[in-house]
Formats: structure tokens, C-alpha cells, sequence
């Protein structure tokens, strides 16, 4: 016969099946008498269970929604189902729940067993969903490993690819995952560097937890003004692909300064331009300022801001005039 504990456990399994279990089935389920079944669900009641018993001939007990939310028990399917499901909200679904989703990701991974974890992993990486991709896509073992370190104030070592393209390692004590809805950002001291920083998620690559403490935390109001310095950076960012109505040397010189790690070929109608990283607003001002006749392949945010632009700023005829 099990021990108390897991006898619990097993009765607590039984009544989250959603239908209402007889006194005498559930003991025998479980190798004992009524009288036990009965002095386990007041022991789970009193651990915040919900438990409802009905008397008579087709009563019994069953698990109802209560006030609070109690520890849950799942079977394998059940967990590695739940897991799948937070990680799509995390990083591809409902932008309401996707910081609850990460946090309640890192829970539940943190008590998968490895064989679940793994399972979680292939059938993640078997599925996607049809819709229009979002800028910078995140790992969910990324988000995962993000969200337990700030939540355990653990300092966490990794790789970070830099807007040039570069990669290098960087120490940090993460303090905050954040979502804009279009990007995912980590709020970090930057343990080298002795720095507040705001790391891009999908930039991130292999964060390991050190095991030593985080000394540095801020509060959600030093948060916020962390992210009011950090605004350009948290803007989502382009990479403009158009063709300039320009000689090739002529475009050159009008984007001298703006080149960056951008190029400029020769086109059949021009010059072709594949910009620097930059927010859709200031690539925008960039055409403008060239003076010139353009035609955007992409992206389409950008073609949608010029439209935006040309629909606010066309010249329209007075009544009068008509």
C-alpha cells in the first residue's frame, strides 16, 4: 500500500478527471477504506482543493473551480501538451498572455524531467503556425532559461550577436524579460561592463546559469526608465531593399554618411540599395532626403509608411476650387 503522500497524490490525479468519483470506487482504486478516502479529501480541502461531495446513492466527490489556483498534477501527455502550448504563446500567440506564458513556461520546465524536455523540444520544432512571421523570432528555450534566472536572481552567461553583425560573450544578471509585442527584450546588468543594459532576445544564444547571486535588481518603476532610455533601441528595425533612380555614384554620395554596413550595386534601373538596419520611420526619411524617384521591393512596413506618408501630405482641392 502507498504511503500517505502518495496516496494523496494518486487521489488528487483521480479527481482532476472532470466527472464525480463514488466513495467506494475511488478506495478501491486506491487499496483502501472509505473511512481513508474520506479523511484524504478533507486533508486535500484543506490544502485549498475544492473538493465537493454529494450524499446518496449516486453522490461522491469531484474537483470543482475554486477561488484560488492550487498545485495542478499532470501526466506526461498532459505536461508536454501544456508546454507546446505555452511556447507558442510565448513567442507566436495571444500578445496578452505572452509574459504570463514565458513565466508559466519556466515553471513547468523547470520540473519536466529530461526525457519530457526533450520530447517538448522536437514536437516544438515539428509545428508552426501559418500567419505572418513576427520580427526577430525567439528560441523558447531562450525565454525559458531568460525568465527562471530573473526570477531566481541567478547571473546568467551567454552569447549576444550585436547590431553589426558581431558575437560575443557577455555576463549579466537578468532582471526583467519584456515584450512589445513585435520583439522580445531582456533587462540586464551587464556584470562586465557595470552597466544597465537591454539586450534584443532573439540576439541571444545559449544562456547558461552560472549558480552564483545577482546583486543588482530594479524596481518596475527603474524598469520603465530603463526602457525610456533604451527606446531606439527597442524600436523594431529594418533592412531596406530599394531601387534608387540614381546613377551608382551619385546614390553613393548622397548616402555617404548613412552607407553603414548597407551596399549599393548598379541596377538596370538605377542603382539598387540594401540599407543598414534601421527603423522604418528614418528609412523613410532617408528616401526622402535623396530627392529622387524610388521604387521599394521591401519590407512592407516600410512600403506602408511611405503610403501613410503620401495619403497625410497629399494635396487635396479646396470646395472653391472644384
Amino acid at each position: 500500500m502507498p504511503g500517505p503522500t502518495a496516496r494523496l497524490l494518486s487521489l488528487l490525479s483521480l479527481l482532476q478527471t472532470p466527472r464525480t468519483w463514488a466513495g467506494s470506487e475511488l478506495a478501491d482504486r486506491l487499496d483502501v477504506t472509505q473511512r481513508t478516502v474520506r479523511r484524504d479529501v478533507d486533508r486535500l480541502r484543506e490544502l485549498g482543493y475544492p473538493v465537493e461531495s454529494d450524499l446518496g446513492t449516486h453522490g461522491g466527490y469531484r474537483l470543482v473551480a475554486g477561488t484560488a489556483m492550487p498545485p495542478l498534477l499532470f501526466e506526461d501527455d498532459e505536461a508536454v501538451a501544456a508546454a507546446i502550448g505555452l511556447r507558442a504563446i510565448a513567442v507566436q500567440g495571444i500578445p496578452e498572455l505572452e509574459d504570463a506564458g514565458v513565466r508559466a513556461l519556466a515553471k513547468l520546465s523547470r520540473s519536466l524531467p529530461a526525457r519530457l524536455r526533450h520530447r517538448v523540444r522536437v514536437l516544438g520544432a515539428s509545428t508552426m503556425t501559418w500567419r505572418a512571421p513576427v520580427a526577430g523570432h525567439v528560441d523558447p528555450d531562450v525565454l525559458t532559461a531568460l525568465a527562471a534566472a530573473a526570477a531566481n536572481r541567478e547571473r546568467v552567461r551567454m552569447e549576444y550577436t550585436r547590431r553589426d553583425g558581431t558575437r560575443g560573450p557577455r555576463h549579466v544578471e537578468p532582471c526583467k524579460l519584456v515584450s512589445t509585442r513585435t520583439r522580445w527584450y531582456l533587462v540586464a546588468f551587464d556584470v562586465d561592463r557595470q552597466a544597465w543594459r537591454t539586450f534584443r532576445a532573439d540576439r541571444i544564444h545559449q544562456p547558461r546559469p552560472t549558480g552564483s547571486a545577482a546583486r543588482h535588481h530594479l524596481a518596475d518603476p527603474e524598469i520603465y526608465t530603463q526602457l525610456q532610455e533604451s527606446e531606439s533601441a527597442l524600436a523594431a528595425t529594418y533592412r531596406a531593399d530599394v531601387t534608387l533612380h540614381l546613377p551608382l555614384a551619385t546614390a553613393r554620395e548622397r548616402l555617404r554618411d548613412h552607407l553603414g554596413d548597407g551596399e549599393l550595386t548598379a541596377d538596370a534601373g538605377g542603382t539598387r540599395w540594401h540599407s543598414a538596419e534601421d527603423t522604418a520611420e528614418w528609412l523613410a526619411i532617408r528616401l526622402l532626403l535623396l530627392d529622387c524617384h524610388f521604387t521599394v521591393h521591401g519590407p512592407p512596413v516600410l512600403r506602408e509608411y511611405l503610403a501613410s506618408i503620401h495619403e497625410r501630405t497629399a494635396v487635396r482641392p479646396n470646395r472653391s476650387d472644384r
